[in-house]
């Protein structure tokens, strides 16, 4: 038995060993969806960071720094700032004036049913775009490494293996096999950038004279290229354009991402939320630092035409580490990868369900009651199973060679430009009211999507309208105007009187503790 599969059936052996336990815990709602609220704030700094360093990070970035050098770090640029949005603004109220959901926090003051509609739509889109990206980075790892496993076998292993993380271990399973992920993860790109250092004699100029100065071939002429420059990746006459496009997508986007809101969820008051945010946040900095030499790493000791030969830029990071540790460091590194794409996945599946199940199922359909006991649970194990078949058709579909960062980009795009508007605007205007929600919800939502639809992105027009690859610098200004635009014409009494209470609460916490406990 291979040295990877061994790997790989320990972590899913350890990692399904921590679903039993959870799920012998996780007895009703607040447990399923909110892990009981009784993570630290370290536990949750882990889990957010395991939550957010996904594939993309990990096997996107890497290979876009080792495909494109300067270009593809500024690409993680965006990703390493973001989590000061998410201090600074959201953290804190979404603990406390929600329950599950993004959606609590708009309905609180707002109509509940048609908000937590759109909210659920908007979820279920935005997790989805994610999901698919982490689907295909499994299937591309798994292929690779095991040559007897086809990539559309990957994907549906993977799928079902967090379909059963989420049905039975719900929240505390989820947010504890990100936490060992995390670890391992840190763990893994420590070593490696160690490795790559030590390389060049742990001398930065050597290192950096050798990024400057990287070699491929290109139509079968040997060309070398300084990796150190931009253009490579944003080129002209939109890549200016394209890199703000993108980092305001990353920045803006992390705040609205569902399946990082839902985290805050866990802890059990405001303070331990934002101490949360300091552990992911520093975490999740010394990674993307980190990054940078395991990209250029790859770009100057394996080389393009050899990634390229190898499952594509995807597996930058992944054949490093067989290049400079033998097939054992190969092994531990791609199980990392794995562990990381579990991770990110079941935490996906988790907020969908939660939205779907606590927001469209029980307050729009039922308007906020439980026909039987325990239903709500049953019908986001359910939805659990729905959305992961989805991501996996879709995932087969697509194949092996998209880049799982770009299309992680796509969904940031999605959340900043629906998502976040609305929360910010439902916590700091009071003149701010539910027809501000649902068209800033609908016009960031159908703006991203149709902008991605008609841009060089997606190839469904031989000339795209849009040129931008990310929609973002124009759907995001296009969501606030809509939520703005909305919520001024017309008036609406019941929300303006409930702001001063919902900005109390959100800013003290004054209340937050009672209300989570029904």
């Amino acid at each position: 038995m291979s040295p990877a599969l061994l790997m790989f059936l320990g972590f899913v052996t350890v990692t399904l060993w921590v679903t039993w336990w959870a799920a012998r815990r996780s007895s009703g709602a607040s447990h399923f969806f909110a892990a009981g609220r009784r993570i630290t704030a370290w536990q949750n700094g882990f889990a957010v960071a395991g939550d957010y360093m996904s594939a993309a990070s990990f096997l996107g970035i890497a290979g876009l720094i080792a495909f494109y050098g300067f270009d593809g770090f500024m690409y993680s640029v965006g990703w390493l700032v973001a989590y000061l949005t998410v201090l600074l603004i959201v953290a804190e109220p979404l603990r406390n004036t929600g329950k599950y959901t993004m959606a609590d926090v708009l309905a609180y003051r707002l109509s509940p049913r048609p908000v937590r509609a759109m909210a659920a739509l908007s979820t279920l889109t935005v997790s989805t775009f994610y999901m698919i990206a982490q689907m295909v980075g499994a299937g591309a790892l798994v292929a690779i490494l095991l040559p007897s496993v086809s990539f559309h076998a990957a994907v549906i292993g993977v799928g079902a293996l967090m379909i059963v993380y989420v049905v039975f271990g719900g929240m505390l399973a989820t947010t504890w096999v990100q936490i060992i992920k995390a670890i391992l993860l840190m763990s893994g790109t420590v070593l490696l950038s160690l490795l790559v250092m030590a390389h060049f004699g742990f001398r930065f100029d050597v290192f950096f004279d050798a990024v400057a100065h990287v070699t491929s071939r290109e139509n079968g002429v040997e060309v070398t290229r300084d990796f150190l420059r931009p253009g490579l990746y944003f080129k002209p006459p939109y890549g200016a354009l394209d890199l703000i496009s993108l980092g305001l997508a990353l920045v803006f986007g992390t705040a609205g991402l569902p399946h990082i809101l839902v985290r805050f969820y866990t802890v059990p008051d405001a303070k331990t939320a934002r101490v949360s945010v300091v552990w992911a946040m520093a975490l999740i900095g010394l990674f993307y630092v980190l990054t940078t030499f395991l990209g250029f790493g790859a770009a100057t000791i394996v080389g393009r035409d050899h990634i390229l030969a190898h499952g594509g830029n995807n597996m930058s990071a992944p054949l490093l580490a067989q290049k400079l540790g033998g097939e054992l460091f190969f092994a531990f590194i791609s199980a990392i990868a794995f562990a990381t794409i579990l991770a990110v996945v079941a935490g996906l599946t988790i907020s969908a369900s939660t939205s779907f199940a606590h927001d469209f199922y029980t307050n729009v359909l039922h308007r906020g009651t439980e026909r039987r006991p325990g239903e709500e649970v049953r019908v986001a194990r359910i939805t659990a199973f729905v959305v992961g078949a989805a991501a996996i058709a879709i995932a087969i579909s697509l194949g092996p060679k998209a880049n799982v960062a770009f299309l992680v980009g796509l969904a940031f795009a999605v959340a900043a430009s629906a998502n976040l508007p609305v929360i910010v605007l439902s916590i700091f205007w009071k003149r701010f009211n539910t027809r501000g929600a649902v068209c800033g919800l609908a016009a960031g939502l159908v703006s991203s999507i149709a902008l991605i639809l008609v841009s060089p992105s997606v190839h469904l027009l031989a000339t795209p309208w849009f040129p931008l690859k990310n929609p973002g610098i124009v759907s995001i200004p296009i969501g606030f105007l809509g939520a703005i635009v909305g919520a001024l014409l017309g008036r609406e009494p019941r929300a303006e009187a409930r702001y001063a209470e919902m900005f109390v609460r959100a800013t003290t916490g004054l209340g937050a503790e009672k209300a989570a406990s029904h």
